[in-house]
């Protein structure tokens, strides 16, 4: 053996009561999270709360304690809470930073799945995107639909015709004018025609 007796049972020792320290944090947490569910259904006995304010607290009481008892039983094994902390807020402010940057190029992809399920308008179909009641919008005929963008082709009066490219959410935050593709061949005229 390499080491004495008494340098063994320390060295035992010291994992055993590190061992004890996760066991009873572990148990605490569980025993923490079930006091939390049982109240907060004891709340909903008494006062009728409605299961959409319960869930998310439930579900974030839940991740705090699990969060509160895995810091702890990583302050055991040495690893900092400081350390730690600004690994998880770094890590927060990028992804935020990311989603913001990347919220328009969502907005439209989800908008896109609206257009195409809810069928607000079809290829073929006339539209005319309302800017505002006194003020003319963008007319044309719908020739594509992507992820991305509604493509339009507007035809003027002496018969010139180019695309217009609309990004799919603006459809949600505009008023729009649609004529079938069966009469968009003589849509009714408008005053600024």
């Amino acid at each position: 053996m390499n080491g004495s007796w008494p340098q063994l049972t320390e060295l035992w020792g010291a994992q055993l009561l590190m061992g004890g320290q996760i066991l009873l944090i572990v148990v605490f947490a569980l025993i923490a999270q079930r006091l939390v569910v049982r109240g907060l259904a004891g709340l909903a006995r008494r006062y009728p709360l409605p299961a959409e304010i319960l869930l998310p607290i439930r579900t974030g009481s839940r991740w705090l304690i699990i969060g509160g008892a895995l810091i702890m039983v990583l302050e055991r094994f040495g690893v900092s809470a400081t350390v730690l902390w600004t690994a998880i807020s770094g890590f927060l402010a990028v992804a935020a930073v990311a989603f913001f940057a990347m919220w328009s190029v969502l907005s439209n992809l989800l908008c896109t799945v609206f257009i195409l399920s809810v069928g607000s308008f079809r290829v073929g179909d006339r539209i005319e995107v309302i800017d505002s009641a006194d003020k003319p919008g963008v007319r044309g005929q719908v020739v594509d639909i992507n992820l991305l963008y509604t493509t339009l082709q507007e035809t003027h009066e002496n018969g010139d015709s180019n695309l217009v490219q609309i990004p799919n959410s603006l459809f949600f935050q505009k008023m729009m004018r649609r004529w079938h593709s069966a009469d968009a061949a003589t849509p009714p005229s408008l005053p600024h025609e």
